[in-house]
């Protein structure tokens, strides 16, 4: 009767070890550690031109009231009466308000709500009648 020799190729490849096994869930769990912040930072950069551009939008709307009625808050101006309830973005990230209605001035406010509430980079989005732009978070010149 022959005998049969495991060879070296065949003894080495029943599969994995516990060993390897773990070293994969490690560098898997680097990974995933080091790509989510930045894919939570890349979703809240998005979801902030929802607010911007409502922002922009409302700005321009409020332009055309004064233009027509000579003021930013004549009762004619629907929009003028929409942000003072508190007006929500397009996809609902941001909530617009007037935080400082005159006939001549306006500041809109735009404030994170949801998922985008935890965005401290900006937090709350603002936009006067002059054009300035600004934002309460903790690095408020990269917002804009």
């Amino acid at each position: 009767m022959k005998r049969f020799d495991i060879s070296v190729s065949q003894r080495f490849s029943r599969g994995m070890t516990l060993i390897e096994l773990m070293v994969v869930v490690v560098v898997v769990g680097v990974l995933v550690a080091i790509a989510y912040p930045s894919y939570q930072r890349q979703v809240e950069q998005t979801r902030r031109g929802d607010g911007k551009s409502m922002l922009l939008t409302a700005a321009q709307q409020l332009e055309r009231c004064f233009t027509r009625f000579h003021s930013y808050t004549d009762l004619g101006c629907v929009v003028a009466t929409d942000i003072a309830d508190g007006m929500p973005s397009q996809d609902g990230w941001y909530l617009i308000t007037d935080t400082a209605a005159t006939a001549t001035t306006y500041t809109l406010l735009a404030t994170p709500q949801g998922g985008q509430a935890s965005d401290t980079r900006c937090g709350a989005l603002s936009l006067t009648h002059t054009g300035a732009r600004d934002a309460t978070g903790t690095a408020p010149d990269r917002c804009w």
